[in-house]
């Protein structure tokens, strides 16, 4: 057996010492791409910009929006501690911004990134892709059964959530509806894709205030929530470990019946180009038809597009090969082009110096009030429903993240990645339900 091991050894340092350097490099990576490549398309799109030859169009801006989110979501991911708490979304969000506010930014650069998501409108079909693919991607069973088993905990942690928030708020001087609209609602809106850009394009539209301006007030909040989220889980993890009577150990339901519910969930199918098709076409369509409903209606098309996707997930309107496409198209696009639509928000979107000066202890304090309310209501209302405490309030705190990533960053610190289903339901339902609520109440109030 020894033999074996040092025979082994002895082939792994030959294999080592005749590998050529260029072998070496390559496997290190940037957002996947072996990094002698990534290191020639920046080469080509630098050179590009530099000799004024960067297409200003979606072919330029794709280009530049995806090497600076594969290598500012690499960054971020590889700082201890920072990767935990968003440090890719972080980075991807405040960099761009901060070369635009200092004159660092090359012109056609900027015009290119400028072309692709305000005159192409990239993040509108990002928004329907993802609104569409993450509600109609959604086992109905799980959907149903694990909301109403949710319901109560996320109503009575959203109520205890908004009353924290607005109170800490007074006592720092904002205005309950400046707490509510632009601090609380950003908190629970299900993340920046799927929360703060719907919410911003309804603000706007409602208000008449520009969305990079809205945005800039809100992405903060967001930022702040997912962290102290992140944190609660954290600790709950370790209250569990000491009182074992409060911990489930990644099941929720006392009954077990979560278990079973579990247990049902179907296998992903196979990826099929065609029905990829079918979902961005879908997507597609569901925007077109908040486009036609809003000005009946007086919502937002966006708002309207959330809607139509869960009435027609729970209704069963659309088959499920389409239901299909329209989640894999969405995982496509979140998998590759979040990251590039941080970058493009960070540029246009977001003032560097409002984004820096959103940043204080009043602020903090608030966004920590909002989520540690939302995750003790969550952990008392669990008991009294017969849940395990510790899992209801995690669950909980799911409705304060930073969408999927967010959802991941916060199982992941509390050792509970079984519950991603619930806490799916958490983030996307009642995101969701924030997202229109809040445009709602805007629209009655302004």
């Amino acid at each position: 057996m020894e033999s074996q091991t040092a025979q082994a050894s002895a082939t792994s340092l030959a294999d080592a010492s005749q590998s050529s350097p260029a072998s070496r490099w390559t496997k290190f990576t940037v957002g996947g791409a072996p990094l002698p490549m990534f290191a020639a398309i920046v080469v080509i799109t630098g050179l590009a910009a530099v000799t004024g030859r960067l297409p200003a169009d979606m072919i330029g801006g794709f280009a530049v929006l995806m090497i600076a989110g594969m290598l500012l979501g690499e960054i971020g991911g590889a700082i201890p501690v920072f990767k935990h708490i968003g440090g890719p979304a972080i980075l991807c969000l405040f960099v761009p911004a901060a070369l635009l506010g200092n004159g660092l930014m090359d012109d056609a650069i900027l015009k290119a990134i400028t072309v692709t998501m305000k005159t192409a409108n990239l993040q509108y079909l990002y928004i329907a892709c993802l609104v569409a693919g993450s509600m109609l991607g959604m086992n109905r069973k799980i959907l149903i059964q694990g909301f109403l088993k949710m319901f109560v905990p996320l109503l009575i942690g959203t109520l205890a959530a908004i009353a924290a928030g607005c109170l800490a708020g007074l006592l720092f001087g904002f205005s309950p509806r400046h707490t509510f609209f632009f601090i609380v609602m950003p908190i629970l809106g299900g993340g920046i894709g799927e929360g703060i850009l719907p919410l911003s394009i309804g603000y706007s539209e409602i208000t008449g205030e520009a969305q990079g301006h809205l945005i800039a007030t809100m992405v903060p909040a967001a930022l702040i929530g997912n962290v102290v989220a992140i944190l609660s889980a954290g600790l709950l993890k370790r209250f569990g470990e000491k009182r074992p009577h409060y911990n489930g150990n990644g099941m929720l339901v006392r009954s077990g019946e979560d278990r079973a519910l579990l247990e049902g969930q179907h296998v992903e199918p196979a990826l099929d180009l065609r029905l990829m098709g079918h979902g961005l076409l879908l997507a597609c369509t569901l925007f077109i038809l908040g486009a036609l409903l809003a000005p009946i209606t007086g919502i937002p098309g966006p708002v309207l597009m959330i809607v139509a996707a869960a009435v027609m997930k729970v209704a069963r309107v659309i088959p499920a090969s389409m239901e299909t496409g329209a989640y894999q198209m969405y995982k496509f696009m979140s998998t590759n082009l979040t990251f590039a639509i941080l970058v493009g928000l960070g540029t246009l979107f977001v003032s560097w110096d409002k984004l820096v000066g959103a940043f204080s202890t009043a602020y903090f304090v608030i966004c920590a009030s909002t989520v540690i309310a939302m995750v003790v209501s969550g952990f008392f209302v669990g008991m009294w429903l017969k849940m395990f405490p510790v899992e209801s309030a995690i669950v909980t705190a799911c409705h304060s993240g930073l969408g999927g990533t967010g959802d991941v960053a916060i199982l992941s610190s509390s050792n509970r990645m079984g519950l991603m289903p619930f806490a799916q339901i958490s983030t996307r339902i009642g995101g969701a339900g924030m997202v229109v609520i809040a445009t709602l109440l805007m629209k009655f109030w302004h």
